[in-house]
């Protein structure tokens, strides 16, 4: 994945990590030669210039190294960056694909909190836990042959002292892996909480019902829950670890006793033993460093599984193998027995229902609160499938169009409809990105002319305060700025959900005689639970 996103960032990557691992262990013969050659200049063996090669190649091995460094950083900034591009566009393009039954799910709203927290990052992590891994072996591998020149058990000490540090991090790795995910939904908690306390959706009845307290106290609840369950399983790993310490420097302080008695006794220079005692001293900081690229890859490994059983996640509603076209005109919309419920809900919002819609009539659908009307909308434009019955555009079960191409036949307005931080052209223009939208004529249509008309910069201006140069609508505006997004395209099928509910009166007698106009070329099905509107 790292690889894909950006190959040449990669490379560079490998090759950095490579020369650093390098590097400090010709550095460090090269103390050990400069100290040997001082030790022999002190006795009078030696000209007291004849250090100077080895001082020199020491420094330029060190502004190598310091280069090296460098450009490895910049390297990570670029390949960090490309891969949170390359993971964000994974999560949304699978987002875009899965049917709208995965929102109505509380385990998929966890799934995607999972990949969304941890994989813009995770996989970077993974691929420097490998660089560690290549790295630190090339250097244990120096170090090794260095303090073979000491003893054996010097590298069987050195080894045996971080093993109990290793099944530290793991069983801290899993803790912690299992620790979030199964709070997952304290934590989506938390985001909400502070959405509730901070966006500017939930800020006027925030305040007209003085609920910041409330919210408030919900929020420090949540993480005070998180917080002392998570310090308790660290306050154990911190005792493992500290256990751990005492180890590692007993083991030091067994191997520096052993060097010094052998520098004593003139079994070694005191430049070798400069150099075996760095080799271990390193040598226990290369051991560590590949202890701890192997926890975190199990680590990381575990993390970034959250992304991939995300990735995994398929839809349900897909184009057929052999897809009928969408006609481009259409004379009837049929909903025949339909029977629709919720994922999980326990009964049906919709049993038998059977409805037929003809061009050259306004299909006018009434009804209570709940009783499935915007239902009717979503099983139309294929965003979910019936449980049973059908529905059909001029006798063909919608089932064999392209899901893509039949919601183009659709002009929509929702109920809750979006406000597009955009422009107002885009705003309207949105509603047929498949071709050229006629945007003036929507927005006269919808009556959306004289809104537009009336602000700074006209069809260019930003809708909404989100951003800077803004312009706020009214709800009544926005609507009918939704209204014309749904009139941009020649759909041949228009449906309307509650397209009144924000509009003042002489706007509803311009939408009546819109809508006289638009049903002799369109089906237009109108769904209202408003007494007043006469079409």
């Amino acid at each position: 994945m790292v690889r894909r996103c950006d190959p040449w960032s990669f490379r560079r990557r490998v090759l950095y990590e490579l020369l650093s691992s390098l590097l400090p262990l010709v550095n460090l013969y090269l103390l050990k030669l400069l100290i040997d050659t001082v030790q022999l200049g002190v006795a009078g063996r030696a000209e007291a210039s004849a250090f100077l090669p080895y001082l020199l190649a020491m420094c330029g091995v060190y502004l190598l190294n310091r280069v090296v460094a460098a450009l490895n950083g910049i390297n990570n900034d670029v390949l960090g960056q490309r891969l949170i591009d390359y993971v964000s566009d994974l999560l949304q393009r699978q987002s875009a694909r899965l049917d709208m039954q995965y929102y109505d799910n509380p385990a998929y709203h966890d799934t995607f909190h999972r990949a969304q927290q941890e994989a813009a990052y995770r996989p970077l992590q993974i691929l420097a836990n490998f660089m560690a891994l290549g790295g630190s072996v090339l250097s244990i591998a120096g170090v090794v042959a260095m303090l073979l020149t000491a003893s054996w058990w010097v590298i069987a000490v050195m080894i045996g002292a971080v093993m109990p540090g290793f099944a530290v991090r793991l069983y801290k790795a899993r803790q912690v892996y299992r620790f979030r995910r199964d709070n997952t939904q304290l934590y989506r908690r938390t985001a909400y909480y502070g959405a509730v306390l901070t966006a500017r959706d939930f800020a006027k009845e925030l305040r007209a019902f003085s609920l910041a307290p409330l919210f408030r106290g919900r929020f420090v609840e949540v993480r005070r829950q998180l917080v002392g369950r998570l310090l308790a399983i660290s306050r154990r790993l911190g005792a493992l670890s500290i256990l751990c310490a005492f180890i590692e420097a007993g083991a030091m302080l067994a191997v520096v006793w052993l060097l010094v008695n052998e520098a004593f006794t003139g079994a070694i220079t005191i430049g070798t033993f400069v150099m075996l005692f760095e080799a271990f001293r390193r040598g226990q900081g290369y051991l560590q460093g590949l202890v701890g690229g192997i926890a975190g890859l199990y680590d990381n490994r575990l993390f970034v599984g959250n992304l991939f059983e995300f990735l995994e996640l398929q839809p349900t509603i897909l184009p057929p193998a052999d897809p009928v076209p969408v006609p481009e005109e259409v004379g009837e919309v049929e909903f025949r027995n339909v029977t629709f419920r919720y994922p999980d809900m326990e009964h049906d919002v919709l049993s038998g229902f059977s409805l037929k819609a003809r061009r050259g009539e306004i299909t006018r659908i009434d009804g209570r609160n709940g009783f499935g009307k915007s239902t009717l909308v979503k099983l139309l434009l294929r965003l979910y499938d019936p449980d049973g019955g059908a529905v059909l555009l001029d006798g063909r079960d919608i089932k064999t169009f392209d899901p893509r191409q039949l919601r183009s036949r659709v002009g929509v307005l929702f109920q809750d409809f979006v406000r597009f931080c955009c422009t107002a052209e885009e705003n309207v223009a949105f509603g047929h990105l498949e071709g050229e939208a006629d945007v003036d004529n929507a927005l006269v249509l919808s009556g959306a002319d004289e809104v537009v008309g009336r602000l700074p910069q006209g069809k260019d201006t930003m809708l909404g305060r989100l951003f800077d140069g803004g312009s706020e609508l009214s709800m009544g505006q926005w609507q009918r700025v939704a209204l014309a997004r749904a009139l941009a395209s020649e759909a041949p099928i228009l449906v309307l959900d509650e397209p009144t509910a924000w509009l003042d009166r002489e706007a509803r007698r311009h939408f009546a005689s819109m809508l006289q106009q638009l049903k002799e070329r369109k089906i237009v099905i109108v769904i209202t639970h408003s007494q007043e509107m006469e079409f």
